[in-house]
């Protein structure tokens, strides 16, 4: 029987669908940043603040960090305790 049910859970756990809310919220984090990052680069002129400080930052950060999280990022779920498995 708990053979059966830990067979059940892993097909659930199959079925699912890779992105859950969470990742969609980083990814339209990362979404943003690129746009503002882009906004920031047509700002002012091209030796400004915002063209050479403010908007490489924003961009790396988007490009490297946030996108790729949003598409890596898997909530841990919870372990079945070893002992109560035979």
């Amino acid at each position: 029987m708990d053979k059966d049910r830990i067979q059940e859970k892993a097909r659930k756990r199959e079925s699912r669908l890779p992105f859950t809310s969470a990742n969609y919220k980083i990814f339209g984090t990362g979404i943003l940043m690129l746009v503002l990052g882009y906004v920031a680069l047509s700002i002012g002129p091209w030796d400004g603040f915002w063209t050479l400080n403010v908007a490489p930052i924003l961009l790396v950060a988007a490009y490297c960090v946030v996108l790729p999280l949003a598409i890596l990022y898997r909530k841990k779920e919870k372990k079945l305790d070893s002992n109560s498995v035979s």
